[in-house]
């Protein structure tokens, strides 16, 4: 079965400084796959490289068959990959509503936004409540909503996620991570990077640890939930 995303031997450089090693992985669809690390792993660098953010030194990059390292950063979301940002970045002057808009700027078929806005209120109903709400006055968690929503409403077929646990509530990463796990059932592939493994290994279906822009370990979710090296580094015992 052909990857969904595939990156073979990817460097990636900030001055003189190897952040990416030449790492290889790949996402088949309708997985989540999960990047785990610690703090300046390279995760997010990753991240960044396959969304068109930043350009690697050296690697291939495929997404459905498409080249992106050839790719325009605006011309990938088109291929139906979309980023949920680290820290959320919502665009806090305007409303939830706008917001949500704002994710739909690449479609075509613009005139069936109305369907997605109800698909997307049915998924995450706090929003739908606070639809002319100034997102800049919204909580945390309601913000990492807002951010997932904006991303599904250019209706991708994968959803990049970088630290949507970051700086919530226990009970809240819960929630968030209940959304990611509905939203992968409605069809659509998850690449998740999270600081939070033991979160992030309960519903991902393989798992790729990373230390200083290697992997130095990747398996099925259960079997590194398991391992003792895993559990010691990321699990907490």
């Amino acid at each position: 079965m052909d990857a969904m995303l595939t990156v073979r031997n990817l460097d990636v450089y900030y001055g003189a400084i190897h952040a990416i090693k030449g790492i290889s992985f790949e996402v088949n669809e309708g997985e989540i796959v999960t990047l785990i690390g610690a703090n300046g792993a390279g995760k997010t660098t990753t991240l960044h490289a396959i969304s068109g953010l930043i350009k690697p030194k050296n690697g291939e990059m495929t997404f459905c068959g498409a080249n992106l390292r050839t790719t325009s950063a605006h011309k990938i979301i088109k291929l139906g990959l979309a980023q949920v940002p680290e820290g959320r970045r919502v665009f806090a002057k305007m409303t939830v509503q706008e917001n949500l808009e704002m994710g739909a700027y690449a479609r075509k078929d613009r005139g069936r936004l109305g369907d997605e806005f109800e698909r997307i209120f049915q998924r995450l109903p706090r929003l739908k409540e606070r639809r002319r709400q100034v997102a800049g006055t919204l909580s945390g968690g309601e913000q990492q909503m807002l951010a997932i929503g904006r991303a599904l409403m250019s209706n991708p077929k994968m959803l990049l996620l970088d630290e949507p646990s970051m700086g919530l509530s226990p009970l809240l990463v819960e929630e968030i991570f209940q959304i990611i796990q509905d939203v992968n059932k409605g069809g659509v592939t998850v690449l998740l990077v999270e600081q939070n493994a033991k979160m992030a290994m309960q519903i991902a279906n393989r798992v790729y640890v990373m230390e200083t822009g290697n992997i130095t370990m990747s398996g099925q979710a259960e079997e590194l939930r398991n391992n003792e090296q895993v559990r010691k580094a990321y699990l907490g015992g």
